[in-house]
């Protein structure tokens, strides 16, 4: 178990990742924050598509259980709440998804995307659900992307969703923000 100090913080390496509730095969965990880091994000990007804890759709407790979630699919229903929590357009998300605005209308909410589109799913959560964290809602967030941002060259950052390296681009941008590096 942890070993408190007597200010009562946590000795650096204290906690395992047994000790956190946590999952992890080969992972060395030498700070708490560490593994907490890891596990927390996961869960909340697959909330945010509103499929927490469900019999036919896997638990993600890390990064790595992403995979087994794509390589399954994700349900189009989860796009239609991405959707109503982005505020993105549908025709805009056919877009950022690659598939014409009539197939996605098309889909059934239980017909599961193949992997590359489950992937884009799953990144738009990601970034929409750590974007909330560093702004603090998701209002201020959906502003944001919307907002013409200088460090991306004078573009609004929704423009880079139809891309893994735009949505890197904009994740490593919230990490500047997150620690105070606007420019």
């Amino acid at each position: 178990m942890a070993t408190k100090k007597k200010n009562g913080t946590v000795k650096p390496g204290a906690l395992k990742p047994k000790d956190a509730g946590l999952k992890v095969a080969s992972l060395k965990v030498e700070e708490p924050e560490a593994a907490y880091a890891r596990a927390m994000p996961a869960a909340k990007a697959i909330a945010f598509l509103g499929n927490p804890a469900k019999k036919d759709f896997p638990s993600v407790s890390n990064e790595n259980d992403f995979i087994a979630v794509i390589r399954q699919g994700i349900p189009k229903k989860a796009i239609d709440t991405l959707i109503e929590k982005t505020g993105i357009p549908a025709t805009d998300m056919a877009i950022i998804m690659r598939l014409s605005d009539r197939t996605l209308r098309r889909y059934k909410p239980q017909t599961l995307l193949n992997p590359e589109q489950s992937e884009r799913v799953v990144e738009l959560s990601k970034l929409y659900s750590r974007g909330e964290d560093v702004f603090g809602h998701l209002d201020n967030f959906k502003e944001w992307m919307n907002s013409t941002v200088m460090a991306l060259g004078n573009k609004k950052p929704k423009e880079f969703l139809d891309t893994s390296i735009g949505i890197s681009i904009l994740q490593d941008e919230l990490g500047k923000i997150e620690h105070g590096i606007f420019a």
